[in-house]
This record gives C-alpha cells, sequence and structure tokens, in this order.
C-alpha cells in the first residue's frame, strides 16, 4: 500500500492526529476510492500496517523521516509494516534469504505461512496474504517482475539504518547486535555497511553515535526529538 500511504502522507500535516487521516482518506477521499466503505477499509488497512497515529512511537518517527528522504520511502514503509505486521514479518527469511537474481517462489511463503497460521485461515485468505505480502516485498525492491519475480538488492540510506537500528534497540537488542540485527537484514546491509550509514545518520543529525575502540555508543533520541526522556 505504498502509493496510498504516499497520497495519505501528503495530505495530511505531518503533526496529523489520527482524526485528520480519517478525513482525508474516508471524507476527502484523497485516495479516489469509489465507494464510502472502500474508503474505510483503506484506512482499517492502512492503520494496521502503518497506525496513522503520532502517539504510536513506530510511526511518529516514520512520519519525520519520511520528508527528509524521499528516496528512502519504500524501504521505510516495509520496516513499519513488518514491525506492525507479524504475518508480513513471517515471510521475510523467504525473500531475504534468495540470492539475487534467483526466482521468487510463491509456493515457499506460502507455507512459511502456513506454519504460523497453522489452520486459523482457509485457502482463499493464505493465497490472498501471499499476494499482499509478495506486493510489499515487490514495492520496497526486494522483488521485481509481475508473473515472474525476482530477488534484486535494495540500497539502504542513513535514514532506513537509523530506523533499522531503532526497531532492533526497540526489540531489545544491544548496539552490536542491532547492526547485524534480522531489521538490518531488511536493507540488505552488512553490519561494517550499517555502522557507516549510522555514521552518515550521524551527521545528518538523526542519531548520536560515538566509537572508542570495539565499543559503541549510539543514542536515538534525535529520531523522536519530541517524546525523548
Amino acid at each position: 500500500m505504498l502509493d496510498e500511504l504516499t497520497a495519505v502522507l501528503a495530505a495530511v500535516p505531518l503533526n496529523g492526529k489520527p482524526d485528520e487521516y480519517l478525513t482525508a482518506i474516508v471524507e476527502e477521499n484523497c485516495l479516489g476510492k469509489q465507494t464510502v466503505s472502500t474508503r474505510r477499509l483503506t484506512l482499517q488497512r492502512l492503520r494496521e500496517l502503518y497506525a496513522l497515529d503520532p502517539a504510536v512511537p513506530v510511526f511518529r518517527i516514520l512520519r519525520r523521516l519520511w520528508d527528509l528522504d524521499e528516496q528512502s520511502r519504500p524501504l521505510l514503509a516495509l520496516l513499519t509494516s513488518l514491525a506492525r505486521d507479524p504475518l508480513l514479518l513471517a515471510t521475510a527469511d523467504v525473500v531475504l534469504s534468495l540470492p539475487e537474481g534467483a526466482e521468487f517462489q510463491r509456493t515457499a511463503m506460502r507455507e512459511a505461512l502456513a506454519k504460523v497460521v497453522e489452520d486459523r485461515l482457509n485457502e482463499s485468505t493464505l493465497n490472498k496474504v501471499v499476494r499482499n505480502a509478495a506486493s510489499s516485498w515487490s514495492q520496497a525492491g526486494h522483488l521485481e517482475g509481475r508473473t515472474f519475480k525476482f530477488r534484486r538488492q535494495v540500497r539502504a540510506t542513513p535514514a532506513t539504518v537509523a530506523f533499522a537500528l531503532y526497531l532492533a534497540r526497540a526489540a531489545g537488542l544491544a548496539v552490536e547486535e542491532s547492526l547485524s540485527s534480522g531489521w538490518i537484514k531488511v536493507l540488505d546491509c552488512s553490519a561494517s555497511t550499517a555502522l557507516e550509514l549510522a555514521t552518515a545518520a550521524k551527521r545528518l543529525g538523526l542519531v548520536d553515535l560515538r566509537m572508542a575502540g570495539d565499543v559503541i555508543d549510539l543514542n536515538l533520541d534525535r529520531l523522536d526529538p519530541a517524546h525523548a526522556a
């Protein structure tokens, strides 16, 4: 839903409240949906994936980074979705483990999801989840193609690395662990490259980073300055 998210964030001010997102989508129809019911369903799905609520830290940080670096938006959106949607997260290893140029197999993703949901979803719903997940990975740049999809490498940026480190630290990982965490792997990024981009993020004023020998001190309060302790 990258296109919808992009349109909504363009229609609502940076500090917009949840009601403003509802108004933009349902009443003002900023997404051009034909019926009110479709607008409400779209709002529901966008809230599930991205929250659309500045009271939710992950959305607050997404919203701040969104306007700072347009080229980072697809990966910022994916990271947010992965943090909020356990079914999408369950598909990560299937995609990320593929070598560049390898063909994506929907059956592998379906099997990974089936292990998570067991018998809670019927065949039709499970197939829909697979389609939606494949679309999310395609929009982020990891998969390319229509009928047949192939793995492509994405390009990490200082903004996306800063966000990935935030998610890793929020999950309780130490700094060194965060640099090689699954969140960084979503960016097709090595730990050494992540550290280089974190240093670039420091120069952009997104993080505080200090290194003394093998010790790395990382403070992420700058990502969310209004709510920093």
